[in-house]
């Protein structure tokens, strides 16, 4: 298969590394309208398109990772000259260009699918077969500033693979009918989510010293917390002992380590986008899903004036 990547930026150029140790990846073709770090991708034995049109009339498939701003505009190409496509998250900048885009894809023979990445990390596989009900939610994914980052608010940046996440997994039946509040700003903000007996709570921060990506999960009989990056889980199951000892409160606890296959997530999503292409299957992230993301985020935006 004839593979081209669109955007050699960070996220172009870990897109090129994968494509490159896969064997059903026969040619990788790259374009930039920065021709000089397109042709920094040498390394990987690629070649450099002059035009976006000369690299689309090469490829099968192709990566969309150019900012935001340009993923309508690019997809939209794409999709008219018949070339299945995987688009970095956001899929569009405004939920108009989504729905535009969406009617352009129609009825057509393509696999069009959005990199909500988050989806294949192996924490978020495992915490799925696990939650039943969940009484409380709670995701925290906080960075310091990042320049690779200009034309998106941290609900669309970051926030967006949550909301992601709690709609499209861990609420297996949907999330139903909800109560949203949140607060914050271009670089912060919390959301909470009131549904039934359920509440979701979702922070994100562009201001942080440290970096965060975590997920905590109140059940009825246990909890399980999660770390993204580690891909580690844990669950607590109920105290079997309160007590006094010394004046000191103590409980016993059943703590769990559960197994988890460690994987690079952006290498099993690409590995999943060219499988569907070769079956002619829908991306597990599909664009419809990721259309309605983007409305979930210009509502939280909505509720803070941005």
């Amino acid at each position: 298969m004839k593979v081209g990547v669109i955007g050699t930026g960070t996220m172009g150029k870990n897109h090129v590394r994968n494509y490159s140790e896969f064997k059903d990846v026969e040619e990788i073709y790259v374009f930039d309208t920065k021709s000089e770090q397109a042709k920094q991708m040498g390394e990987y034995d690629v070649t450099v398109c002059d035009t976006m049109e000369e690299l689309l009339s090469c490829v099968d498939a192709t990566s969309i990772c150019v900012p935001t701003r340009y993923h309508f505009e690019v997809a939209k190409s794409a999709v008219e000259m018949g070339v299945h496509c995987l688009i970095e998250k956001p899929i569009t900048s405004t939920v108009k260009e989504g729905e535009e885009l969406l009617g352009l894809v129609g009825d057509r023979d393509l696999v069009v699918g959005v990199g909500h990445i988050e989806r294949f990390n192996p924490i978020v596989g495992e915490i799925n077969k696990m939650i039943r009900e969940p009484l409380y939610v709670e995701i925290k994914r906080h960075n310091p500033a990042s320049a690779r980052i200009t034309d998106s608010s941290i609900v669309e940046d970051l926030m967006i693979h949550d909301i992601d996440i709690v709609f499209n997994v861990f609420y297996k039946s949907g999330i139903g009918d909800y109560e949203l509040y949140s607060a914050g700003n271009r670089d912060l903000c919390i959301a909470v989510i009131r549904s039934g007996n359920s509440v979701v709570s979702m922070s994100a921060s562009r201001k942080a010293s440290k970096k965060i990506r975590t997920v905590y999960i109140e059940e009825e009989e246990y909890t399980i917390e999660g770390d993204f990056m580690n891909q580690e889980i844990y669950v607590y199951r109920k105290p079997g002992k309160y007590g006094m000892e010394e004046e000191r409160y103590t409980q016993e606890n059943i703590i769990e380590k559960v197994l988890v296959n460690k994987v690079e997530p952006l290498k099993e999503e690409l590995k999943r986008f060219i499988l569907c292409v070769r079956r002619g299957e829908p991306f597990p992230v599909t664009p419809q899903q990721a259309l309605d993301n983007l409305r979930r985020c210009e509502a939280i935006k909505k509720l803070n004036g941005m």
